[in-house]
């Protein structure tokens, strides 16, 4: 009787805490529906005329985040390189990603919507949008973006 018992309340505290986890762990979760990204201005360091969203956690920090972009149609990001990994998903539009120190849209890769990348860090890369693209970026940060050609970078040219 006791062993049935012990089993019984040992069941009941584990059920318990089962259940109470993900309560425990939903405390630091973030959740963003689509009609409430807060879209602001990109970082200086892209070319004027995309807009930006945070999703989550701080890209000049170390650590994880989530960064959404909005291109608009006709933008172009001359050959770049950026210090971490980039993981990108096309969420909406074309994206085209060309690979090289020499911008060539017609070597460029068409990227419809659910498309996804991975670049290493230093890879030479550079981008045209057609339409109007969203994308997001999900790694560490810090992030940042060095130009192939420092004339190239915006800041520069402020």
């Amino acid at each position: 009787m006791k062993i049935a018992q012990t089993l019984l309340i040992g069941t009941a505290v584990l059920g318990v805490s089962l259940f109470m986890a993900p309560a425990q762990a939903a405390e630091d979760h973030v959740l963003v529906l689509p009609d409430k990204v807060q879209w602001g201005p990109a970082p200086p360091v892209l070319p004027a005329g995309a807009k930006a969203a945070v999703l989550y956690g701080d890209p000049a920090k170390e650590g994880q985040f989530a960064l959404r972009l909005k291109l608009p149609r006709g933008y172009h990001v001359p050959p770049h390189t950026h210090p971490v990994d980039e993981n990108v998903t096309v969420i909406s539009g074309r994206f085209q990603l060309g690979m090289g120190e020499a911008a060539d849209k017609s070597k460029a890769k068409a990227l419809p919507a659910g498309s996804f990348f991975s670049l290493p860090p230093g890879m030479v890369h550079y981008v045209y949008t057609d339409e109007e693209t969203v994308i997001q970026i999900n790694t560490v940060g810090p992030w940042g973006l060095k130009y192939v050609n420092p004339k190239d970078d915006p800041r520069k040219k402020m």
